[in-house]
């Protein structure tokens, strides 16, 4: 994630309380807190071959079930 620096002065008679109002206001106009709250639970993809062992073992659990009901064991 590329950094981004924001900088803000303080002007003078200016006081914390509006400086801080200010540089809250630039940090969401900036987007940082979404971009950081988007990526928290970002998942990797699985690989193919994991996808298509995962397939497989589903296609196999389902052609036993099927068995199993024509046989009249499970519902």
């Amino acid at each position: 994630m590329a950094k981004t620096v924001i900088e803000v002065k303080k002007n003078p008679n200016e006081n914390n309380a509006s400086l801080l109002r200010r540089f809250s206001r630039k940090i969401q106009e900036s987007n940082i807190i979404q971009k950081v709250k988007g990526n928290r639970y970002n998942e990797r993809k699985e690989s193919k071959l994991k996808v298509k062992k995962g397939t497989l073992k589903r296609l196999a659990r389902r052609k036993v079930n099927d068995k199993l009901r024509k046989l009249g064991k499970i519902r």
